[in-house]
């Protein structure tokens, strides 16, 4: 047991993507920084298996973990551009199509798997040894505000002191509870079902989707002729898809994706998780920050979920980094100018997909024909299309 307190001017409850990434980001802040993380570090890839859990990393994302030294430790034989998409609706004859080459960009996006981009963010944050502890594995027990700091209680006795307490600890955050933040949530009921295939048809490195009435499904492509698929579907046909043999499986993902991909080879076994709305109602208190999960969460149909606290990280490293003469880091208002600059692109992404998603369950046939033919005539329309893309690349 320990008696004795750690001060530190920023602790960071939540070792993911976006908590170890925001660590990277405040390299040269200046501050002193404690990442707290409640499993064990991500191991070094070994083994060359595929991981079914994948993200879409915008062109804006790419460029923040570049030039935080984090995507140079990625293994770009494992990472796939994406050149085009085409959106189908649910009549199969409408679509839409975004093509990288039409608004002059390298790339819409890159999908990354899950394990690779985790290895990269704590490779990266493992040299910072002069400004950062990284306590792990640890648990937090209480957390107690204070005017002039917060006290984090670890299980294991250790007490951490610190200006400011940063909640980067998933969508159900515990750092959010603890600080009584109201919170707005609603399940989809509805399950992301996410498995790789081999394909014998080559992607060109298009990301296909299909808005169906049994839910939206994806295949993003992997390096060579791989796909990785995301299902998002109703609970119970999310348990059928998971029971059926891998042959069975293969077989309904070919039929329901038009045969785009021709045959279809499963890597990875079908696994699930589940989909849920949840929407904050405020970023900041005074010596707290939420971001990532732990601030909102939305569909998957967008694929932004990752790029959305990404973008939370920039913005906050951006406002401590630029934090001039205050050098009181949890001051209230200074961390109201990381709020403000977030609310509406968090508003604006909460609002579309939950409408989306709305949009497309919904079974009566007038606003079946209305939505594609929405989609028909957004491809029409450079203009809107074009406005539709600038802001998936930030």
């Amino acid at each position: 047991m320990y008696n004795h307190s750690m001060k530190f001017d920023m602790v960071v409850i939540g070792g993911g993507l976006v908590g170890a990434s925001l660590v990277a980001a405040l390299k040269n802040s200046g501050l002193r920084i404690a990442l707290i993380e409640s499993r064990e570090p991500p191991p070094i890839p070994g083994d060359k298996s595929w991981d079914s859990r994948v993200y879409a990393i915008s062109p804006g994302s790419v460029a923040f973990l570049h030039d935080h030294a984090i995507w140079q430790w990625m293994e770009i034989s494992r990472v796939a551009p994406v050149y085009d998409m085409a959106v189908f609706g649910d009549d199969s004859s409408s679509c839409i199509h975004f093509s990288a080459y039409e608004i002059g960009v390298a790339e819409l996006a890159c999908i990354v798997e899950n394990r690779q981009l985790q290895a990269a963010v704590w490779a990266a944050i493992q040299t910072q040894n002069d400004s950062l502890e990284i306590i792990c594995p640890a648990r937090c027990a209480a957390i107690t505000w204070h005017e002039s700091h917060a006290e984090v209680q670890l299980e294991d006795g250790r007490q951490i002191d610190a200006a400011l307490v940063v909640g980067a600890d998933g969508v159900n955050s515990w750092v959010r509870q603890q600080a009584g933040i109201e919170v707005t949530r609603h399940p989809y009921q509805q399950v992301g079902v996410v498995a790789n295939f081999n394909t014998s048809l080559p992607h060109r490195n298009v990301a296909h989707q299909w808005f169906r009435r049994d839910g939206v499904l994806a295949l993003l492509p992997l390096p060579g002729n791989r796909v990785s698929m995301v299902w998002s579907t109703g609970e119970e046909h999310a348990a059928e898809l998971r029971a059926l043999s891998a042959d069975q499986l293969c077989q309904h993902v070919e039929t329901a994706a038009s045969h785009t991909l021709g045959e279809l080879q499963l890597i990875t076994p079908a696994a699930g998780f589940p989909l849920n709305f949840v929407h904050v109602s405020s970023l900041v208190k005074p010596r707290l920050v939420l971001v990532g999960d732990a601030a909102h969460g939305i569909h998957p149909l967008a694929g932004q979920g990752v790029n959305l606290g990404l973008r939370d990280v920039r913005k906050l490293a951006k406002v401590l980094n630029d934090r001039g003469l205050q050098s009181d880091i949890g001051d209230f208002i200074l961390l109201r100018r990381y709020e403000c600059a977030r609310k509406e692109d968090i508003l604006a992404l909460e609002l579309v997909t939950d409408s989306l998603q709305k949009l497309f369950i919904n079974p009566d046939p007038t606003l079946a024909r209305l939505r594609n033919l929405g989609l028909e005539i957004t491809d029409r329309l450079p203009l809107i299309k074009n406005r539709l893309m600038q802001h998936a690349l930030s």
